[in-house]
């Protein structure tokens, strides 16, 4: 038998007596071996000065050493900072990270219908990404884990926020300031699949509204493209009502920064003449002082990277479907609504 580099995984294995399946997961750390098999494998491989391969390995396991992010949008902060949790809780999990950024539809399309059929991946995660039931079963027909990360995926693994707990603190931050006249401006979404965001941010507005007893009024609710100019437009509709509000939710913060403009455009100060709440705390919400609900996304991707690395290692959680909570982050756009005089 040779030594060395000219040793290979099935020569350890005719050795030990074992299958090659028991060295790879004896050497590379993965259940599925008995602690006195793993120390008799492993001082067996120094005495003969064998180096696992980690190709081999991979090949003994059928693995490919691959798991696939999909993401939307690589340049929208959301996305990117969800991207460097996931490749973060990856890292040093002996796994190369493919990253498909499928803007379109059609793009989107066409991941679903190829990948399953070239098996690449040990696992595949979806950062916020709505798909349809028939790419739902692409997924499980690839019979790899699949992991949602920012949104729900039937049955399998993911890791969210409660949007419409989200909506619910930033509505309830103005009607506890006192606000009574408070609008949202929603967001339609730019897939023509369901988005579940802006309907269950919808509803947590509404669900804090009947909570303290203020009566739905549906001219405060607009709806407008996602964006700082669907933001503006929904700002500025909201003013030209002969009532306008004295406080507004916004879908987003991209959103809220467009009413922002809106506002300042038409002369109005923010809070004293009208509060203003965003959602999600994007990076440069700080920086216009607006009050937000923060969720937490790099980790959010963090913890979606942690639940792949541990299925991939044999060690699957016990609790797969994980929502991780917000909080308000009161700044300086929100304040008590003027007296009558208004």
């Amino acid at each position: 038998m040779g030594k060395g580099a000219d040793l290979n995984m099935t020569d350890l294995a005719e050795r030990a007596g074992v299958s090659i399946a028991t060295v790879s997961r004896a050497l590379s750390g993965s259940t599925g071996v008995s602690a006195t098999t793993r120390v008799r494998i492993r001082s067996l491989a120094d005495e003969l000065g064998y180096a696992v391969s980690p190709d081999a390995a991979r090949l003994a396991r059928g693995s490919t050493g691959r798991v696939a992010v999909v993401t939307p949008n690589l340049s929208h902060w959301f996305y990117s900072a969800m991207l460097d949790g996931i490749v973060t809780a990856l890292h040093g999990a002996d796994v190369d990270v493919l990253l498909y950024e499928v803007k379109a539809e059609r793009e989107r399309r066409r991941f679903f219908e190829e990948l399953p059929a070239r098996r690449q991946v040990d696992a595949v995660v979806l950062i916020a990404l709505p798909i349809s039931d028939d790419e739902r079963r692409r997924l499980d027909l690839m019979g790899v884990t699949a992991v949602m990360a920012g949104g729900t995926l039937g049955d399998h693994p993911h890791v969210r926020i409660d949007d419409v707990a989200m909506a619910r603190q930033a509505t309830q931050h103005l009607l506890l300031a006192g606000h009574r006249r408070v609008a949202m401006i929603g967001a339609v979404g730019t897939w023509s699949l369901e988005y579940g965001a802006p309907p269950d941010r919808l509803r947590g507005f509404s669900e804090a509204l009947a909570a303290a007893d203020v009566a739905a009024d549906d001219e405060l609710v607009v709806r407008t493209p996602w964006g700082t100019t669907g933001g503006a437009d929904g700002m500025a509709r909201l003013l030209s009502l002969d009532d306008p509000p004295t406080a507004v939710v916004a879908f987003s913060d991209e959103v809220a920064f467009g009413a922002l403009r809106t506002l300042r455009r038409s002369g109005i100060a923010v809070p004293h003449a009208l509060s203003l709440v965003g959602m999600d705390d994007h990076e440069l919400a700080d920086t216009m002082d607006l009050t937000t609900v923060r969720q937490p996304v790099t980790e959010q991707g963090h913890a979606a990277g942690e639940l792949v690395r541990r299925f991939l290692v044999g060690d699957a959680p016990a609790d797969v479907h994980l929502t991780l909570p917000t909080h308000l982050v009161a700044r300086g756009t929100t304040g008590p609504p003027l007296t009558a005089t208004r």
